[in-house]
């Protein structure tokens, strides 16, 4: 009996062990088999809400990548445009970030003062650089500062895809206020404005002064000749441009030439303004006359198109969305050599013609405005890419990579609005932003 127990606990013990080192064994085995398969070769590529729309061109041009790089695999991850900020902020704080992400330049910027980033200058040599749109390629450097007399210069991204705003207008509101050209500066807005506004009783334009909307207000200070910032990050508008802007937008709302709603709404209310005929000329995207099309098809029909109002500099703004690359990957050659895939000439081209946008290598926005120059379809909306496409020559991003972008834009709505409603002289306004801004760097 004890001879019987003793073998069978023996028995039991050996079995455990057995067990245990199979065990063993077969999660070393996964391990290894998990490793090969997403080890060296697997590249992890987040976008920003880019499914479903574009899965099969990114099928197609992920299968492309691995047939053309044998030992790699792509993993492409769509992330919803609201959670990207948070999910790609813990993964670089966990340093399990992808090895390639889509980002705009403001908030990527943002990580890239925390040394998040790789710095491209490193790993992409002068001749692939001059491929992309100079203006567009020097938007994603910034200075990194060790100590106070250690700063450097660094590229945190590939440009990718780009828009630029086009002018659309209602041309029956223009021919009764007797308007024969579309303005192209500011200048010329106001005074269409207060034509339109006397013949028609109608509003011209809609600027937003809400804080987490457009960036009009602050494009318009760079546009006109004022400069936001120096090269502290201090505030930089306290000069006669800069009183002249502020003037500007104080005057336009005194006069009764602007709605408002600018205090509150953002600029979905001034595309519904316009496609109501309560709004003369707007500024968006070529592919909102396509909006206007299904919504509005009488006001499609009086709708002309022109170029992005600027102001004596003749600069126009674009926005840009890039790819960046972590630090911390552990496929250093292979993202940067995936990240330059996707944004080579032939795969922008063809992104650019499939999503409406612009692409920012210098072959392929060729090659697109000379598509659009043979297309038989010669309506408002290839126009108007035309016209957006061609721009690009004077467009730069105007606002500035600088944390805390939000901030100084709060600061100077809500002391223009302050100077609009008569609480503080201009000159008191600009004063106040300046000193509000300054506090806080």
């Amino acid at each position: 009996m004890f001879f019987w127990s003793w073998n069978k606990r023996k028995y039991n013990l050996l079995t455990y062990i057995s067990w245990f080192i199979s065990g063993l064994l077969i999660t070393f085995l996964v391990s290894c088999t998990s490793a090969q398969n997403s080890g060296k070769g697997e590249i992890e590529f987040w976008t920003m809400q880019l499914q479903p729309q574009f899965t099969p061109y990114f099928t197609e041009l992920n299968q492309k990548f691995e047939t053309d790089n044998s030992e790699s695999k792509v993993l492409w991850v769509d992330v919803p445009w609201n959670a990207m900020e948070s999910k790609i902020l813990t993964a670089v704080s966990a340093q399990n970030a992808p090895d390639v992400v889509n980002l705009n330049p403001d908030f990527a910027s943002q990580l890239a003062s925390r040394n998040a980033w790789l710095n491209l200058d490193e790993k992409i040599s002068p001749e692939v650089k001059s491929q992309y749109l100079s203006k567009i390629w020097d938007a994603n450097k910034i200075e990194l500062c060790e100590g106070e007399n250690q700063c450097n210069t660094t590229t945190f991204g590939i440009p990718w895809y780009l828009t630029t705003t086009v002018t659309v207008y209602n041309k029956e509101l223009f021919n009764k206020a007797g308007i024969s050209e579309t303005p192209t500066t500011y200048e010329d807005l106001a005074i269409a404005a207060e034509k339109i506004k006397n013949a028609t009783g109608k509003y011209a334009f809609f600027v937003p002064l809400v804080t987490n909307d457009s960036n009009e207000i602050l494009q318009s200070f760079v546009k006109m000749g004022a400069n936001l910032l120096d090269e502290q990050g201090k505030a930089a508008f306290n000069t006669p441009e800069g009183i002249a802007v502020f003037q500007y937008w104080t005057d336009l709302y005194q006069k009764g030439l602007l709605p408002p709603e600018i205090m509150t709404q953002g600029h979905r209310h001034a595309i519904e303004l316009y496609q109501a005929g309560e709004l003369a000329l707007i500024g968006t995207g070529a592919e909102f006359l396509k909006t206007i099309a299904n919504n509005a098809p009488s006001i499609y029909e009086k709708s002309g198109v022109a170029p992005q109002i600027t102001g004596e500099t003749k600069k126009k703004n674009v926005s840009v969305m890039n790819l960046v690359i972590p630090k911390d990957t552990q496929k250093l050659d292979e993202a940067v050599n995936y990240a330059l895939f996707v944004t080579n000439g032939d795969n922008q081209l063809k992104f650019a013609q499939e999503a409406n946008v612009l692409p920012s290598h210098n072959d392929a926005i060729e090659q697109y405005i000379s598509n659009l120059e043979k297309d038989a379809n010669q309506d408002i909306v290839t126009e108007a890419r035309r016209i957006s496409a061609v721009q690009l020559e004077d467009a730069e991003v105007l606002i500035p990579p600088v944390k805390n972008i939000n901030e100084l834009k709060k600061i100077i709505h809500e002391n223009i609005q302050s100077a609009m409603v008569k609480e503080k002289t201009v000159e008191q306004a600009v004063t106040d932003a300046t000193n509000e801004w300054n506090n806080i760097q």
